[in-house]
């Protein structure tokens, strides 16, 4: 079994930390493009669905630096606003928007919607691909709220507003293990993290240096 580094599809440190975590990655061995010293690829997330955004940044990312690369692609789907932002997400503002402003839009569009009424759930969808080879794949979600107003400073994205199920604070109001515990991407790292750990993939986590 060959040891290797990850590059992950993302320009995101805040989620290089998360998913390193998550992993129990040796350090090192989790990197963003930045730590690959490259202008990286730029693939345009044309997919339907979080699961082909995820192949397609994946592939990608794989291709442009030889590595193994892990995408994820994640969003927000709003039961009231019939699921949107949903693959959106990123963007509900416009391209380029950042997460204070998407937040603003989606509070905006939910002003006035009662608590009963503002269901929500994350969903994470992961891909590890070498090349155009998929190596594993997973899709989880965790269920909540929208609250009112952001709470918190922890975390990133949609994080001030999202209170999941039998919580009462938002996930940037929770410590990273209490989210790493119930969250989407949580859910999906565990299970890749168990398949590294039981040599059922062709890769184990490891810094050899470029």
């Amino acid at each position: 079994m060959a040891h290797t580094r990850i590059l992950l599809a993302t320009h995101n440190a805040h989620k290089r930390d998360e998913i390193a975590r998550l992993l129990h990655a040796p350090r090192g061995s989790v990197l963003i493009p930045r730590d690959w010293n490259d202008e990286p690829p730029h693939p345009i997330e044309s997919g339907f669905t979080y699961e082909e955004n995820a192949l397609i940044k994946a592939r990608a990312f794989s291709r442009w630096s030889g590595l193994v690369a892990l995408a994820d692609d994640s969003g927000i789907e709003v039961d009231a606003l019939d699921g949107a932002p949903g693959v959106q997400s990123a963007n509900f503002a416009g391209p380029g928007a950042d997460a204070a402003e998407n937040i603003a839009k989606l509070l905006a569009a939910l002003r006035g919607v009662p608590a009963e009424r503002r269901q929500a759930r994350f969903v994470c969808a992961l891909a590890l691909c070498s090349g155009e080879r998929i190596l594993f794949s997973a899709r989880e979600t965790c269920a909540g709220l929208i609250s009112e107003t952001p709470a918190g400073t922890a975390g990133f994205g949609y994080d001030p507003v999202f209170i999941p199920a039998g919580e009462s604070a938002t996930f940037a109001a929770m410590s990273p293990a209490d989210k790493d515990r119930i969250s989407h991407r949580g859910k999906a790292l565990r299970r890749l993290a168990a398949a590294l750990a039981a040599g059922e993939l062709p890769i184990a986590l490891g810094d050899q240096g470029r």
